[in-house]
């Protein structure tokens, strides 16, 4: 087992064309947490076919916070699709929140979307269910693989631009068009 060359916490992963996993297919992950036992993230891109109203219909808190009720919920990733995650700024203190850096957060447990629901509180969040996870040196061999790219993260792109726009501007932050990405490795 190889050892981690960098830590890839607090950055986006972008998937390139040839990623051969349908469900990472065309996505921005951003990373909560890389360590020697693996990597967890959340795709920023993928909204699905919920509201929050729905969901916190669903989950049986009430919604009254002003603004919110259209926005979308996501498809953070293929493990534990049941399982609501919130990635949000500030960190805050939640009951299950896994503290990625002094301002941003990513938590599972009930507490934040009942603060959501009531204030509108934390004021950014992106709402996923489902995580994409990676063991320990998965995530360094699929970079050597030439799946991903990566960039730090820029939490303007997450909570301040639509889902459709993100991934070329994370592309962007690279100096790269996502159109002029080939699908095939070079070899010198």
């Amino acid at each position: 087992m190889s050892a981690i060359t960098s830590n890839l916490t607090h950055h986006f992963l972008i998937a390139m064309p040839n990623m051969a996993d349908p469900n990472f297919v065309r996505s921005l992950t951003y990373i909560a947490e890389h360590n020697e036992q693996g990597a967890l993230g959340i795709i920023v891109n993928r909204p699905i076919d919920m509201t929050l109203a729905a969901l916190f219909e669903r989950i049986d808190v009430p919604l009254e916070a002003d603004g919110l009720a259209g926005q979308p919920v996501y498809f953070g990733g293929p493990v534990q699709t049941d399982r609501g995650f919130v990635l949000h700024r500030p960190a805050g203190e939640w009951h299950s929140t896994l503290v990625v850096n002094d301002e941003v957060g990513l938590t599972s447990s009930r507490d934040i979307l009942q603060a959501v629901g009531s204030s509108g509180e934390p004021p950014d969040v992106l709402v996923t269910l489902g995580y994409a996870g990676w063991t320990a040196g998965q995530l360094e061999q699929e970079i050597a693989d030439n799946s991903w790219l990566t960039v730090p993260a820029d939490l303007a792109i997450v909570f301040g631009l639509p889902p459709e726009e993100r991934l070329a501007a994370a592309m962007q932050k690279l100096g790269i068009d996502f159109a002029n990405l080939s699908e095939s490795a070079g070899h010198a």
